[in-house]
């Protein structure tokens, strides 16, 4: 038995596909690096990273953030997950760069293919019919589908190309994240949708033709807060399990810690797709194809003591991602075995234009996080810390000034006049400087956060002869769409004054339900 959500962490628009006995899932990442995380599962509700489909995208600017801004809200997001004659596909849009990958691998932990499908498919759905034809189902409100070329370079010349639906005005959201099947001869296409005016939330819906040039007819299959405020449940696919019964995996948007993945029991119903009893359950029994695998954990600890691959390169734990894409000649794992060592090359105003900035997502509905920081080879005006990582954000950080050592704790709150929806736009602001202690140089300091009923409070600590002491005053964190994505622990470390520093970062240990 499982309860929902199934992961209770940032893991959305996901597409889950089985192969054999193993389900897999791709998820978006944003503006991370690896990026697009691909789990796997054996029971559809517990699961474990087992690779990403690119360690870098295109090195732009922007995605180097080099350019002063960044990706943030941008970067890859809603991939399609497909696995055909022995080739896996995954394939994406970038915001930040107008374009759609699409990646092939024989194996799921690669090393994957890179190649680009010309134009522009938001949120598209791969699809691969019986006749031999591919196509993508993508839009925004208005529904397309496109016939690619056999080698999936671009449209194909006098191929299918045809509006296939478009959503009404009442909703605020109109159709997308779509997910393409063909199931016992029928075409079915699953949306998520927002309903506009007061109570209005995420629905899933489904829409289902007799061939892909005929009407697609449906209508909404899931209107469900699941006790969640008014958080409904939404955008996703649908997989048939190795017992033979369907299932679809949506997600939810629960503040803070971001949008997490529910798992629904489906069942055909007067020609569509619906969930059991129309609603989203609180648990789930399935039974497992491999009941004796042991998962690795989501989030890990980390004492930084690796070994380089043949090939020289460092392989971090899978539970980690760099904010956007590292400088790998500024951080190293080698150079004091046991630390995590990142080096400044240039100043910054604030924490989130910080290079080399190493996360893993936060997790409800408790958590924690601490981290030993050792600021031997800090410069003036440095800050070496642990974050809870947003946009709103609250940094703890040792810093250096004079030859004295302080933990300061800095932070970005929203007013409370302002609308997470409406946040936008890049912050290159000094932050607010809330606390401040004399401290050694090197510190032990943790994050605790809370998630519990919407609290979405983070608490931050340093350790004084063996005891945890609080500093400062509850984050209040929220989501917002400038980052879209949830909150997470991340340790970083930026000059504000004299670059050309190092920070030492070890014991990295992550706790909580």
């Amino acid at each position: 038995m499982a309860g929902n959500p199934v992961i209770w962490s940032d893991y959305p628009d996901a597409d889950v596909i089985r192969v054999e006995d193993t389900y897999y899932m791709v998820s978006t990442t944003m503006h991370f690096m690896p990026g697009a995380v691909i789990l796997r599962s054996f029971d559809l509700c517990r699961w474990e990273i087992i690779s990403y489909v690119y360690d870098v995208l295109d090195s732009t600017e922007g995605q180097k953030l080099s350019d002063g801004k960044g990706i943030y809200g941008n970067g890859m997001w809603a991939a399609s997950l497909r696995y055909h004659k022995d080739i896996y596909y995954v394939c994406f849009a970038a915001n930040d760069t107008g374009k759609t990958y699409l990646y092939q691998s024989e194996n799921i932990c690669g090393p994957w293919k890179k190649q680009y499908i010309e134009g522009f498919y938001h949120d598209g759905s791969l699809f691969f019919d019986e006749d031999g034809r591919v196509y993508i189902m993508y839009g925004n409100r208005q529904i397309y589908i496109t016939e690619l070329k056999p080698d999936l370079s671009g449209p194909l010349e006098g191929g299918l190309n045809r509006k296939v639906l478009e959503d009404s005005d009442q909703y605020k959201l109109g159709f997308e994240g779509t997910h393409l099947y063909k199931i016992n001869g029928k075409y079915y296409a699953f949306f998520i949708h927002w309903a506009a005016g007061e109570g209005g939330r995420r629905r899933e819906a489904c829409y289902a033709a007799d061939s892909l040039e005929g009407e697609f007819k449906g209508g909404d299959i899931l209107d469900d807060a699941f006790d969640y405020g008014n958080a409904g449940v939404a955008q996703g696919g649908i997989v048939k399990a190795h017992d033979g019964k369907w299932y679809g995996m949506f997600f939810q948007d629960r503040g803070a810690v971001g949008r997490c993945p529910v798992l629904v029991p489906m069942h055909m119903e007067d020609g569509l797709f619906f969930p059991d009893n129309k609603r989203v359950p609180a648990e789930i029994e399935i039974t497992s194809t491999r009941p004796w695998h042991n998962y690795k954990p989501l989030n890990e600890n980390d004492n930084f003591l690796y070994t380089a691959d043949n090939n020289g390169k460092v392989n971090l734990k899978k539970a980690w991602q760099w904010n956007h894409e590292p400088d790998d000649a500024l951080w190293s794992v080698m150079s004091r075995p046991g630390h995590l060592r990142i080096k400044t090359d240039r100043l910054s105003t604030n924490v989130t234009n910080a290079k080399n900035t190493l996360t893993q997502r936060m997790y409800g509905p408790e958590c924690s996080a601490e981290v030993q920081v050792d600021g031997s080879g800090l410069r003036d005006g440095d800050y070496a810390g642990i974050c809870a990582f947003q946009e709103f954000y609250g940094f703890l950080a040792l810093t250096k000034k004079e030859d004295i050592y302080e933990i300061v704790l800095q932070r970005k709150s929203m007013p409370e006049y302002m609308d997470a929806a409406a946040v936008g736009g890049y912050d290159g602001s000094a932050p607010i400087e809330c606390a401040r202690v004399r401290a050694d140089k090197t510190v032990c300091l943790k994050i605790v956060c809370d998630f519990r009923d919407g609290r979405d409070n983070a608490f931050f600590f340093y350790r004084e002869n063996g005891i945890w002491k609080q500093i400062g005053e509850p984050l209040k964190m929220v989501f917002t769409l400038s980052h879209f994505t949830g909150y997470r622990f991340a340790l970083a470390y930026y000059s504000s004054a004299l670059a050309g520093g190092t920070a030492d970062f070890s014991g990295f240990r992550t706790g909580g339900e």
